[in-house]
């Protein structure tokens, strides 16, 4: 019987066990404070893995775009570490970079802004080039001197979201929705492992939003940590595969979207969970 038994382990031992996808950034104890008597994160950790789509919620002023800035290195942590990972090795921490290292980073952090954030004199190709400024020299950048290969690679990035046609268009003279889809084309020049998403769909109407989403869960299909700040409880739950609830400044739940319901929307949302959709 004995013998029977630890054959069964054996076996059952042997079988394929699931692989989690390879880790690109550890957070942890990371915070935040204007002020001795304002802070606006707290203790704040968390694992980000290859491919994943995770939507970061909670209620105005919870401190979700002061946590996307964090780890796109645009705003200086009060405590805590980022360590960035490669090959699954853990190669820096990302608060104590020096500015040419902290560079290097936002090239492989790409964000996205709810305001887009495009030059508006500028024409839509050119906008896109912009995303190589990590990789090349300010004077050719002045002067508009890109690669053929850095060229190709953004016509094919445009044409991929359907604005080729809008190339050599100023990007003043674009609707929100084509402004967000050229903002993702200049991100994704970049070729980066980690794309943030700062609420990049709160100024778009239904039809541009679902577009912009089915565009980040592509990418994240293909292997690149997105993270986005989402208001709409409804897309978190069709696209996300992760959610980080922030309240307060501190993490509350971190979890699979099936997970949320009304007792924890409230703890999340307050008197606003009336607004979501």
């Amino acid at each position: 019987m004995a013998q029977a038994l630890l054959q069964s382990a054996v076996e059952f031992d042997a079988r394929p066990q699931a692989v989690k996808p390879p880790k690109v950034l550890a957070v942890k104890g990371l915070g935040k404070a204007w002020s001795s008597q304002q802070r606006v994160l707290d203790d704040i950790t968390f694992d980000l893995h290859a491919g994943e789509l995770v939507a970061v919620i909670g209620r105005s002023g919870a401190g979700k775009s002061t946590l996307l800035h964090l780890l796109n290195g645009t705003l200086t942590a009060s405590e805590g570490e980022m360590i960035a990972w490669r090959d699954e090795v853990p190669v820096q921490d990302i608060t104590r970079l020096n500015r040419r290292e902290m560079r290097q980073w936002r090239s492989e952090c790409g964000m996205i802004f709810q305001d887009f954030c495009l030059v508006p004199r500028l024409d839509v190709l050119t906008n896109v080039l912009l995303g190589r400024l990590s990789q090349t020299s300010t004077f050719k950048s002045f002067f508009k001197v890109f690669s053929l290969t850095d060229r190709a690679r953004a016509i094919e990035l445009l044409q991929w979201m359907n604005m080729l046609p809008h190339a050599l268009q100023r990007a003043e003279n674009l609707s929100g929705g084509q402004m967000q889809r050229v903002a993702i084309c200049r991100a994704l020049m970049q070729n980066p492992k980690v794309l943030l998403a700062d609420e990049p769909v709160a100024s778009l109407d239904p039809k541009n939003t679902r577009r912009i989403m089915d565009v980040l869960r592509q990418i994240s299909g293909q292997g690149i940590s997105v993270m986005v700040n989402l208001h709409s409880v409804e897309l978190v739950r069709e696209y996300c595969t992760r959610v980080i609830g922030i309240a307060q400044g501190r993490i509350i739940f971190d979890g699979h979207p099936n997970q949320l319901n009304d007792n924890l929307l409230h703890q999340l949302y307050g008197d606003e969970i009336s607004q979501l959709t």
